[in-house]
């Protein structure tokens, strides 16, 4: 969160969200991640210890805990029709699994260190209910904005490439998506409606 980046300059491990811009639009959440890695990083400092973080945007996939969650509700609430638009607002997403081969493969290199950006690709909101509707075209995905007068946000661009030297290869975004989704009808968190005959050509196209 930082509204003097140069939306055109890609997010990397020299990025950091403003703290005061976070008080003042009560994001909490960023604030509160902020400081908690920059806390990090001092103790570290001090007492020598061989800090690396992972940054991930938000995390998609298959689920291992038996509730709803905040990421979960992102793309939950356009698939049961409690939301009937959606925002004009860009989010990042990288699947579970490459969140957890990322940690394994700095605590495993001997060559890394810092921060790594955590990232798939960007989508808008508009993006996201198309592919949804795509996938899962059963369900009441909302095909209008909220804000219908100004201009779709441009979300910003990640850069992977310092996990990507690792070795890392991400999943793509519309597998994270379709696997999402299908956790949540497996968990019974969504009723299953009658299933789209090309869910699986759609996934590998």
């Amino acid at each position: 969160m930082n509204p003097y980046r140069d939306p055109n300059k890609p997010v990397d491990d020299t990025c950091w969200s403003d703290l005061e811009y976070c008080k003042k639009t009560e994001n909490w959440y960023c604030y509160a991640k902020t400081v908690a890695e920059q806390g990090a990083w001092e103790v570290a400092r001090k007492r020598g210890v061989d800090l690396i973080v992972v940054n991930p945007v938000l995390v998609l996939g298959p689920l291992l805990q038996p509730t709803v969650n905040a990421s979960t509700d992102h793309v939950m609430k356009y698939l049961t029709g409690s939301a009937k638009t959606f925002v004009n607002a860009a989010q990042a997403y990288v699947h579970v699994k490459d969140v957890a081969e990322a940690h394994v493969r700095v605590y495993e290199s001997p060559d890394a260190h810092g921060r790594y950006i955590c990232a798939e690709s960007t989508l808008h909101r508009g993006e996201l209910c198309r592919i949804l509707a795509k996938l899962f075209p059963e369900y009441p995905i909302p095909t209008k904005c909220k804000d219908e007068v100004n201009p779709p946000v441009k979300g910003y661009k990640f850069s992977n490439e310092r996990l990507k030297d690792l070795g890392m290869d991400f999943v793509p975004v519309l597998q994270c998506l379709y696997e999402a989704v299908k956790s949540l009808q497996e968990k019974g968190m969504l009723p299953v409606l009658p299933p789209n005959d090309h869910d699986d050509e759609l996934i590998t196209s």
